[in-house]
């Protein structure tokens, strides 16, 4: 099998394998409908983009479509933009605002419409040595640079701050969908690289090595897409999003200095509300509650939410995630000490203080004892 069989082969599959995971992501039953909605039109682009593979152009119907297939990758970045937006808020709309995101495939075509659409006086071999000399054809390539660097970046900032407000605000022990999303904005940055390198080479003397670039670049993408399959199949559920609303304690502290003659009032007073909130957790156990929210904490203490986030987070010097964490791990420290408890499992132990992942489990319960949970038990 040659190179370019073997390219329209990983190309087909790969265009099979991206409209099935669509097909699924527009199917499959979930509470956050306009995340999968999103996921579903990125992989249909991806899709239309990836068919580069194996379509060859020999009519100039198939050529316009061509050209405008090379343009679908613009609207690749922000359909997977407004995708984690979606994931990570809970109260996430569209909103006309995001049409923005789709002018530069609508601006491109646009300009394409005279010089290459409405270009009818050209056979397909002129056509298509023209194009590659054509000035826009360069300045599209380095839009598609400037705007996946732009994208890659902002989705990394929204991820930092999901990462922030889910730590302050949330206890949930389940961090699968930063981890995820995570993971999927690093895969596309290194997948883009080879991109990127492999347009270096179109332009260069080592057609050789760009056409074998191709067939990485196919097969990565394939490879990617079989991923994304395995993750939809293991989570069909899109993951809790936070409410975009919420604040870090950092953007809601007093802009002014406190007078000095208040301060000791102040520090009184907070350090009296932290011994209630201290008091209230070894009582009450409000920790047991494996979703619990500062919200509903501050609800049960009838505390201010914004006032409860800026003890915790600013003058306990701790995430609300840590702070329930910690009480967690101690009680499941002391039911590992119990001679009467001995017949307990970890993963028993675990359900029973809170967590609801054995992997959550035994990092968090490492990082205050320096001890897996079995190796403690052992120890003692």
């Amino acid at each position: 099998m040659d190179r370019l069989s073997l390219l329209q082969g990983i190309g087909s599959i790969s265009v099979f394998v991206s409209l099935l995971l669509a097909f699924f992501l527009l199917t499959v039953k979930t509470e956050n409908k306009l995340a999968n909605r999103l996921f579903s039109c990125f992989f249909i682009f991806s899709a239309i983009d990836l068919s580069g593979f194996f379509i060859d152009a020999a009519t100039r119907t198939q050529l316009n479509f061509e050209i405008f297939r090379s343009t679908a990758c613009l609207c690749g970045m922000p359909l997977f933009y407004l995708f984690v937006l979606a994931v990570c808020y809970s109260d996430f709309r569209l909103k006309w605002k995001h049409v923005l995101h789709l002018l530069p495939f609508l601006l491109v075509n646009l300009v394409f419409i005279p010089r290459i659409y409405l270009s009818t006086n050209m056979d397909r071999d002129s056509f298509a040595a023209t194009l590659n000399q054509m000035p826009e054809i360069y300045l599209i390539q380095i839009l598609i640079e400037f705007q996946y660097v732009f994208y890659i970046v902002s989705v990394f900032l929204i991820l930092k701050k999901y990462r922030e407000i889910y730590l302050e605000n949330y206890a949930d022990s389940s961090t699968e969908t930063y981890k995820w999303l995570f993971q999927i904005t690093t895969v596309f940055l290194i997948a883009h690289s080879i991109v990127a390198l492999k347009n270096v080479l179109r332009y260069s003397g080592f057609r050789e090595i760009f056409l074998w670039t191709n067939v990485l670049v196919g097969a990565i993408a394939l490879l990617i897409t079989c991923w994304f399959i395995m993750k939809a199949l293991n989570h069909p559920e899109l993951f809790r999003g936070v409410n975009s609303k919420l604040k870090l304690a950092k953007d809601i502290l007093p802009k002014v200095e406190e007078k000095t003659e208040f301060k000791d009032v102040q520090n009184n007073a907070i350090s009296s509300q932290i011994s209630i909130l201290k008091q209230y957790m070894v009582e009450r156990e409000p920790f047991l509650d494996p979703s619990l929210t500062i919200q509903e904490l501050a609800n049960q203490i009838d505390f201010p939410a914004r006032d409860l986030s800026v003890l915790i987070n600013h003058h306990m010097d701790q995430h609300f995630f840590d702070l329930v964490n910690e009480y967690r791990i101690q009680k499941a420290m002391g039911i590992l000490k119990d001679q009467s408890r001995s017949q307990l499992t970890v993963l028993e132990i675990l359900y029973e203080v809170g967590f609801n992942s054995k992997s959550s489990f035994n990092t968090s319960f490492k990082k205050y004892t320096n001890l897996t949970p079995t190796a403690y038990r052992n120890a003692l």
